[in-house]
């Protein structure tokens, strides 16, 4: 998942990140995006309830773009 955030907002919102159990992978970048965070789920309806309830709920995040890569 991309994830834009509020400026000056990025550490907080990687700090929450690593804590959610489904991420397995989560970086701050620079660019369009802010933070990179990877996590997996065994069905699209947990899925579906990570990316908003856990991630896009949380403040100060602005946007979000979800990648789905299947195996």
């Amino acid at each position: 998942m991309l994830i834009s955030c509020e400026i000056g907002e990025e550490q907080s919102i990687y700090s929450i990140l690593i804590k959610i159990p489904e991420i397995t992978d989560c970086l701050i970048t620079y660019g369009s995006y802010d933070i990179v965070a990877k996590f997996e789920t065994s069905s699209i309806q947990e899925m579906n309830d990570v990316i908003s309830f856990k991630i896009r709920r949380m403040d100060n995040i602005r946007n979000t773009i979800t990648l789905r890569v299947i195996d």
